[in-house]
Protein backbone atom coordinates (compact mmCIF):
# COMPACT_ATOMS: atom_id res chain seq x y z
CA UNK A 1 0.00 0.00 0.00
CA UNK A 2 2.85 2.32 0.77
CA UNK A 3 4.14 1.94 -2.73
CA UNK A 4 0.84 2.73 -4.29
CA UNK A 5 0.76 5.95 -1.92
CA UNK A 6 4.23 6.65 -3.35
CA UNK A 7 3.48 6.33 -7.07
CA UNK A 8 0.57 8.96 -6.24
CA UNK A 9 2.98 11.37 -5.04
CA UNK A 10 5.08 11.35 -7.52
CA UNK A 11 2.25 11.49 -10.16
CA UNK A 12 0.76 14.17 -8.63
CA UNK A 13 4.26 16.27 -8.47
CA UNK A 14 4.58 15.54 -11.84
CA UNK A 15 1.41 16.88 -12.91
CA UNK A 16 1.42 20.11 -10.37
CA UNK A 17 5.26 21.10 -12.23
CA UNK A 18 4.10 20.25 -15.88
CA UNK A 19 1.35 22.58 -14.86
CA UNK A 20 3.74 25.80 -13.71
CA UNK A 21 4.35 24.54 -10.15
CA UNK A 22 7.22 24.21 -8.16
CA UNK A 23 6.89 21.29 -6.02
CA UNK A 24 9.09 19.24 -3.27
CA UNK A 25 7.84 16.38 -2.13
CA UNK A 26 8.64 15.76 1.80
CA UNK A 27 10.28 11.59 1.70
CA UNK A 28 9.04 10.04 4.65
CA UNK A 29 5.91 12.68 5.95
CA UNK A 30 3.99 10.87 8.37
CA UNK A 31 6.55 8.39 9.78
CA UNK A 32 7.03 11.87 12.33
CA UNK A 33 5.15 13.03 15.39
CA UNK A 34 6.28 16.58 14.06
CA UNK A 35 3.91 17.92 11.90
CA UNK A 36 4.82 17.36 8.16
CA UNK A 37 2.69 16.55 4.44
CA UNK A 38 3.40 15.01 1.42
CA UNK A 39 3.84 18.05 -1.12
CA UNK A 40 4.70 21.80 -0.83
CA UNK A 41 3.95 23.31 -3.73
CA UNK A 42 4.10 26.86 -5.24
CA UNK A 43 3.93 29.19 -8.41
CA UNK A 44 5.64 32.31 -7.49
CA UNK A 45 2.35 33.75 -6.26
CA UNK A 46 0.52 30.98 -3.75
CA UNK A 47 1.92 28.10 -1.82
CA UNK A 48 0.25 25.35 -0.70
CA UNK A 49 0.87 22.27 1.36
CA UNK A 50 -0.89 19.07 0.19
CA UNK A 51 -1.43 15.72 1.95
CA UNK A 52 -2.08 13.14 -0.77
CA UNK A 53 -4.23 10.03 -0.55
CA UNK A 54 -5.23 7.20 -3.12
CA UNK A 55 -7.74 4.52 -2.52
CA UNK A 56 -9.80 2.26 -3.58
CA UNK A 57 -12.87 2.57 -1.64
CA UNK A 58 -15.68 5.16 -2.22
CA UNK A 59 -14.66 6.95 1.65
CA UNK A 60 -11.86 7.83 3.01
CA UNK A 61 -11.36 8.39 6.36
CA UNK A 62 -8.81 11.15 8.49
CA UNK A 63 -7.84 10.52 12.21
CA UNK A 64 -8.20 14.01 13.47
CA UNK A 65 -4.74 14.74 13.99
CA UNK A 66 -3.80 14.27 10.51
CA UNK A 67 -6.26 17.27 9.51
CA UNK A 68 -4.62 19.02 13.08
CA UNK A 69 -0.92 18.23 11.81
CA UNK A 70 -1.69 19.36 8.14
CA UNK A 71 -3.26 22.96 9.38
CA UNK A 72 -0.39 23.34 11.68
CA UNK A 73 1.79 22.66 9.31
CA UNK A 74 0.12 25.19 7.07
CA UNK A 75 0.37 27.58 9.37
CA UNK A 76 3.96 27.57 10.45
CA UNK A 77 4.89 27.48 6.47
CA UNK A 78 2.74 29.68 5.19
CA UNK A 79 0.74 27.54 2.72
CA UNK A 80 -2.86 26.97 1.96
CA UNK A 81 -3.72 23.44 3.33
CA UNK A 82 -5.32 20.72 0.85
CA UNK A 83 -5.86 16.92 0.44
CA UNK A 84 -5.33 15.54 -2.80
CA UNK A 85 -7.25 12.11 -3.19
CA UNK A 86 -7.29 10.29 -6.33
CA UNK A 87 -9.98 7.60 -6.02
CA UNK A 88 -9.48 4.31 -8.67
CA UNK A 89 -10.55 5.39 -12.13
CA UNK A 90 -11.87 8.83 -11.02
CA UNK A 91 -8.48 10.94 -10.90
CA UNK A 92 -7.86 14.08 -8.55
CA UNK A 93 -9.60 15.67 -6.16
CA UNK A 94 -8.39 18.85 -3.90
CA UNK A 95 -10.03 20.19 -0.73
CA UNK A 96 -9.64 22.11 1.78
CA UNK A 97 -9.61 20.74 5.49
CA UNK A 98 -12.50 23.04 6.34
CA UNK A 99 -14.88 21.67 3.48
CA UNK A 100 -14.60 18.27 4.69
CA UNK A 101 -17.19 16.16 6.69
CA UNK A 102 -16.90 14.92 9.98
CA UNK A 103 -18.18 11.68 11.66
CA UNK A 104 -19.95 11.06 14.65
CA UNK A 105 -17.44 9.65 16.35
CA UNK A 106 -14.95 12.69 15.52
CA UNK A 107 -12.99 11.32 12.41
CA UNK A 108 -12.93 13.24 8.66
CA UNK A 109 -14.26 11.48 5.56
CA UNK A 110 -13.79 12.41 2.29
CA UNK A 111 -16.69 10.20 -0.12
CA UNK A 112 -15.97 10.20 -3.64
CA UNK A 113 -19.96 12.07 -3.63
CA UNK A 114 -18.34 15.07 -1.34
CA UNK A 115 -15.34 15.05 -3.28
CA UNK A 116 -17.19 15.87 -6.79
CA UNK A 117 -19.40 18.54 -5.10
CA UNK A 118 -16.84 20.29 -2.65
CA UNK A 119 -13.86 19.51 -3.95
CA UNK A 120 -11.73 20.39 -7.31
CA UNK A 121 -10.89 18.83 -10.23
CA UNK A 122 -6.77 19.45 -11.26
CA UNK A 123 -8.06 22.20 -14.04
CA UNK A 124 -9.71 24.10 -11.21
CA UNK A 125 -6.93 24.29 -8.98
CA UNK A 126 -4.69 25.09 -11.61
CA UNK A 127 -6.18 28.36 -11.61
CA UNK A 128 -6.35 29.45 -8.39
Amino acid sequence: MKKKGTRAERELFHILYDNGFMPCRIAGSGSTPLPSVDLVVGNGKKHFAIECKVIKSKVKYFHPDEIIQLEEFSTKFGAEPWIAIKFDYKGWFLLQPKTIERTKNGYYSISLELAKEKGLNLETFFKL
